[in-house]
Formats: C-alpha cells, structure tokens, sequence
C-alpha cells in the first residue's frame, strides 16, 4: 500500500494541471485520471492513495480539494520517477513490494469470512471448557533493603501504625505512593516467595518479612476472590479475532508446505552485507 510520505515525496512550486473534470460514478479502477509522459495515473491508484492518508487534516479535506493535491502529487511523482535509474536494487525493491502488496491482499481474504457460531463455540471450549476457576487475591505490602527494617516496620504495625502511611514513607517500591497497593493478582503473576506467603495469610493478616530477589517485604492481604471463566458474549470479539488468526496461519502454513522450495546451498551469508551488488545495471 502507498505511504503517505508519497503526497510530500515530490515538491515542485508550480502547479503541473489544469482542475479535472468531475468522473462519472460509473468509472471503475483503471479509468485514467492523467497521464505523464505517455504514462497512465487511474482511479485506482487515486483511491489506494487516499485510503493510505493518516493526516486527519488531510483526510477531512473537501474530495475535491484532496482530489486536486492527490492528483498533482501523483503526476509530480511519475515525471520525476522517469529520470530515475533503474539498477539491481530498485529492482529488488521493487518486487519486494509487489509481492508484499500481492501476500496482504490474500491474507486479508482468508481472513475476511466472518467465523460461524460453531467455530466460536469451539475457540472458546478450547479455551476455557476445562478451565479451573482461580483465586484472586487484592494486598498491600511495604518494600525496604534490609531484614532489620522489615523487622522493625511490621513491630510497628503490631503497634496499630497505619499501613498506608508506613508504605508511603518507606517502601521503595513503586507502589508505596499508592500505600503499597498492588490492586488484584494471581497467585503465578508474583514471585514464589510472595505468592506463598499470600496464598498462607488470611484475610485482614499482615506478614511477617518475606523475602524475595527485590528485597524484603511486609505483606497485606486486603482480600481474596474466585475468578471464574468469563461468559462468552463478554470475549466474543477476542474469539473472533482468534478464529481469523488460526485460520490465516493454517492456511499460510498449508501454502507454503505445498509450494515448490528450492535453495542454493553454498552461498556466503555475509554477502547480504555488500550492499555495492544493488548499484548493478
């Protein structure tokens, strides 16, 4: 697909046409807009570039004036192109495009069908049939350096010192200015260390220090709740999404098993580094 970078990659002062006369609706794609040079500008190619336009700006422009600069870009860029010289690396270029365009186009038609209820079903059966339901636990807790400072923090505690406040104050994580609030997790998300001591508190129980690869913690553990799998109206888009993907990367994977492949051995990787072979006539 074009870039927008094509509406700026030629910049000529004057303008190079007169306005075009308004097409008729019943034109198709390779009705000829201009042409330069003998060479043919389309509808086609008029409306591929319109559709590669990111600018909002741009794309809120009144059709005829975004009409008018798609236009003279394009007649700027074909002369231009004709005094450019064609060599091993435009070539390459060249057909890397084309066969990128060529792959896109069918990739987006296998992924076009919308995916039947049944195959819905399916995903989400194979997602979350035999799921378990998983416990999820809300808690707080309060980072330092050393033992003795965990020690010292959780006395404190004892004592009736609030924890927000002392996680506020102390803990070097990047929770403590939210009062130590890690909001709701699993169990596997937290190191083994912490997720053992969680998973052993009850609900309201601060920990003794717990220590893990970032330091020692005191933990709290604000509550605990069961996660069950979600209904399938609330991921149906995720499904969908996921029936189009394995259906693009079965077919990919069939292609390209069939195709004819064929490599030639005994070939230097590093001459993909000598970049003076795409000079060649």
């Amino acid at each position: 697909m074009l870039k927008r970078s094509i509406l700026a990659a030629v910049v000529i002062a004057a303008p190079l046409t007169a306005p075009v006369a308004v097409l008729a609706q019943d034109k198709g794609a390779e009705t000829v807009v201009a042409t330069v040079n003998g060479q043919d500008i389309t509808l086609g190619q008029m409306i591929v570039m319109k559709q590669s336009v990111q600018d909002p700006q741009m794309a809120n422009l009144p059709d005829q004036a975004l009409w008018d600069m798609m236009l003279d870009q394009l007649i700027r860029q074909t002369a231009v192109a004709e005094t450019g010289k064609e060599n091993a690396g435009t070539r390459a270029q060249l057909e890397l495009q084309r066969r990128n365009t060529l792959a896109t186009a069918a990739v987006s038609q296998i992924a076009e069908p919308e995916p039947t209820d049944d195959e819905i079903q399916a995903a989400y059966d194979k997602l979350f049939a035999n799921a378990e339901p998983s416990t999820e636990f809300s808690a707080a807790h309060i980072l330092v350096e050393t033992e003795e400072k965990a020690k010292e923090l959780k006395q404190q505690l004892d004592d009736g010192a609030d924890f927000g406040t002392l996680a506020e104050e102390n803990s070097t994580g990047p929770s403590g200015p939210n009062k130590g609030d890690l909001g709701w997790f699993t169990a596997d998300q937290m190191v083994p260390p912490f997720a053992e001591a969680v998973q052993a508190m009850e609900k309201g129980q601060v920990s003794d220090p717990v220590q893990t690869d970032f330091g020692w913690h005191v933990i709290k553990l604000n509550d605990t709740r069961v996660k069950e799998a979600p209904k399938m109206d609330e991921v149906r888009d995720q499904l969908v999404q996921l029936v189009r993907r394995e259906k693009v990367e079965a077919q990919i994977e069939k292609i390209v098993t069939e195709a004819e492949v064929q490599k030639t051995e005994d070939l230097d990787p590093a001459l993909m580094n000598n970049s003076d072979l795409l000079g060649a006539e």
